[in-house]
């Protein structure tokens, strides 16, 4: 089953190779017509039926399941999850809609929007027009991603990230615990203008952001630190579903196991690393911690094994790729300390 329902793009071909094409600075409802986004998430009371029968009609008997709610699609009425009555969705329309000043008057362009899952969830993706040249003409432009889901998987989540023009890489703008971010529980009213205020206190997360890539840009890294650095951020404890592995394993066998190297992934990213990476040969990357960084985000976007494409496009926006991305940043900083 593929992941990407429905999706819209503008100007080049994503690295992902899925959607339909638009042409630059569409108005918000052709974007939402041509990512799929024009229908509502629309609620019911959950029933069930069981084995005793009514004795007037001789059907089975219907019964109520208090203080739960089915969610489902308007256009085709097909159901997306079922959750308390406490959850709050967000619109597909509140999604798309959340951009129309910031590409009206705010100098944003959209670039993707789609839905995932059949509905369960869905994103937009903005150029902020924000973007800086490292050495060797290593261009990184920003980015703006709002995406949530109505299936208990993901809150809803504006993100400023990054994306690296060489290669597509992409990562999140994430400096610490609350910068580059702001996430609203689906127990809380999405408000957008509040989320917008938010992101504007951390538009200065993009100064800081330049900073540090410039500096992991600028940071000479020796063959045996940079595989001390690969090893550490592919090394998963046992007892948890890393990154690359299709499911968990018995967790009483888990238990028992030391942490290990995932080998598949680290032959990768060492092949990526010395030359093989999009963009490995620039002066930014060769030999440096951000070529290491680079390397990681690579792998995780364009070559970490996969079912489909909409599979590892999920799971590196949203998912164990995102998670495997942002311990890579993390490690490298640790460099430039």
């Amino acid at each position: 089953m593929h992941h990407v329902h429905t999706m819209a793009y503008a100007n080049e071909t994503p690295w992902h190779g899925l959607g339909h094409c638009l042409a630059p600075n569409q108005p918000i409802e052709t974007w939402a017509k041509t990512a799929g986004m024009d229908w509502r998430i629309e609620e019911a009371e959950v029933r069930f039926a069981t084995g005793d029968q009514d004795q007037d009609s001789g059907r089975a008997t219907i019964h109520a399941f208090p203080h739960q709610k089915v969610l489902y699609r308007s256009d085709n009425q097909t159901p997306l999850a079922v959750v308390s009555n406490r959850y709050q969705p967000v619109q597909p329309g509140d999604v798309i809609e959340f951009f129309r000043d910031l590409t009206e008057v705010g100098g944003f362009e959209l670039e993707t929007a789609g839905v995932l899952k059949e509905g369960r969830k869905f994103w937009a993706l903005a150029r902020t027009g924000q973007s800086t040249v490292l050495k060797g003409r290593d261009r990184v432009n920003g980015y703006l991603l709002l995406a949530t889901a109505c299936d208990g998987t993901l809150a809803t989540v504006a993100q400023f990230t990054s994306v690296r023009v060489v290669c597509n890489n992409t990562l999140a703008i994430a400096l610490g615990q609350r910068q580059g971010a702001v996430k609203v529980p689906h127990r809380s009213q999405f408000d957008a203008q509040a989320v917008k205020r938010q992101l504007g206190v951390a538009v200065s997360s993009w100064g800081l952001f330049l900073d540090r890539i410039k500096a992991l840009s600028e940071c000479k890294v020796s063959a045996t630190a940079s595989e001390a650095f690969f090893r550490k951020v592919l090394t998963y404890a046992a007892s948890e579903n890393h990154p690359d592995a299709g499911g968990s394993a018995n967790p009483e066998s888990r238990e028992q196991k030391a942490p290990a190297v995932n080998d598949r992934a680290l032959k990768s990213v060492l092949s990526l690393y010395s030359g093989l990476g999009k963009g490995a040969d620039l002066a930014s990357a060769r030999g440096t911690a951000w070529g290491m960084l680079q390397s990681v985000t690579e792998h995780v976007d364009h070559h970490r094994r996969a079912r489909t494409k909409d599979h590892r496009l999920d799971a590196a926006w949203f998912g164990a790729g995102a998670a495997l991305k942002q311990r890579a940043w993390e490690e490298a900083n640790k460099l430039i300390a």
